[in-house]
């Protein structure tokens, strides 16, 4: 019987713990060595609970404009008023719209007669939470307490990056649009997940005739064109449907196109792994081939599944972006990065007001902080590390 060697505090020794670790456990202490993914792994974790609750963390709602404050600059959060006095509580400045008599163009001047102090989980614009739970709480509000003449709080220009051509406040829209982003990438994730199991899965296990079908059906979907085969599959979705059936359709059309790859790297391991003793031994016992397939082929390399989940997100990501950028996804009033991005996509506009283009900074951002984590995953369940 093997001798187990204990350290002082009679406890396994560091040596005898690594032998005896798991995968999962191997993998999770070789994961807490890569300090960049787990930056991203927090800061993705930001990102969706912010993108949950979005209505909370936004200063305004999803159809919410402000005539007055068209294409108004980043708002100046101040602690010192024009007089020179700090405040602790920061404010900002009521703006008003004034017009170069030279060049027509309109710009923005602070009025420092009317402040507006900046209060923190308070009360602001009504909302519904998800679209059925009523709240009118919010992270953050500018506003003057009583000061509307019904004796109801007045709000105030708070635009953290600006305003666009109808006066959306592009933060808010940018919280808004984060769960449609995110949460298609995810889902269409999941939906080609299951797809390329099941039908790689199929092809690499039984082999033979239906393993050369399904390769068939692959290349030939793998051969169109991305572009033009979203303009086929985006002109087949009906324009006057609702928008969450559009956001639904456009999940679809992402995991259709996605499961493709999966299914060929699903095919070769299940290529490699069915040929091992422990497969045989199943077959010999009677094992049910669904059985083999659930209990011993797939869990052989759940831990690439998961590298490969975290790499296909950012992909779902940008290509809904490029959906929506190109006019063929997400549709207002429903909000996207790709939407917000599309609205922006004039370069005059761009030009004077460059703060439209802020939300491809929360494209760039996510779609790093994916790739970080998928480096950072594979190289934990890489056993030669």
């Amino acid at each position: 019987m093997a001798l187990r060697v204990l350290s002082p505090h009679g406890r396994p020794s560091l040596e005898d713990s690594y032998y005896m670790a798991s995968q999962w456990q191997l993998m999770r202490a070789k994961f807490r060595k890569h300090k960049l993914a787990r930056f991203s792994l927090v800061l993705l974790g930001v990102f969706y609970f912010v993108a949950i609750f979005s209505e909370f963390f936004a200063t305004q709602g999803l159809t919410s404009y402000a005539a007055e404050y068209t294409n108004a600059p980043p708002s100046k959060v101040r602690f010192r008023d024009a007089e020179g006095n700090f405040h602790w509580r920061p404010f900002v400045y009521e703006v008003e719209k004034q017009r170069d008599p030279e060049t027509l163009r309109k710009y923005y001047v602070e009025n420092p007669d009317i402040r507006y102090p900046i209060y923190f989980f308070t009360s602001g614009e009504a909302y519904r939470m998800w679209g059925f739970i009523p709240g009118n709480v919010h992270l953050f509000t500018a506003k003057i307490k009583g000061g509307a003449e019904d004796g109801s709080d007045l709000l105030g220009p708070l635009f953290p990056i600006g305003t666009d051509l109808l006066g959306r406040d592009i933060y808010s829209r940018i919280i808004h649009g984060a769960r449609i982003s995110l949460s298609i990438g995810f889902v269409g994730v999941i939906i080609s997940l299951v797809l390329g199991i099941i039908i790689g899965g199929i092809s690499g296990y039984f082999g033979g005739w239906i393993d050369n079908a399904i390769q068939r059906l692959i290349e030939i979907l793998r051969s169109f064109p991305s572009i033009p085969l979203w303009l086929a599959l985006s002109a087949a979705i009906p324009p006057n449907i609702p928008p969450l059936r559009v956001y639904f359709f456009i999940t679809i059309i992402l995991s259709f196109l996605g499961w493709t790859g999966l299914a060929r790297k699903v095919r070769s391991k299940f290529i490699a792994l069915r040929e091992e003793d422990y497969v045989m031994a199943a077959k010999v016992a009677g094992c049910s081939d669904f059985r083999i397939i659930r209990t011993h082929l797939v869990p052989g390399f759940f831990s690439y599944l998961i590298v490969d989940v975290s790499l296909s997100i950012p992909r779902m990501i940008l290509s809904e972006t490029s959906l929506s950028f190109l006019g063929l996804g997400i549709r207002s009033p429903i909000t996207s990065w790709g939407v917000l991005l599309q609205e922006a996509q004039s370069v005059q506009n761009v030009a004077l007001y460059p703060w439209l283009l802020t939300p491809v900074f929360a494209v760039i951002i996510t779609v790093l902080a994916f790739n970080f984590l998928g480096d950072g995953l594979r190289d934990a369940a890489d056993p030669y590390t």
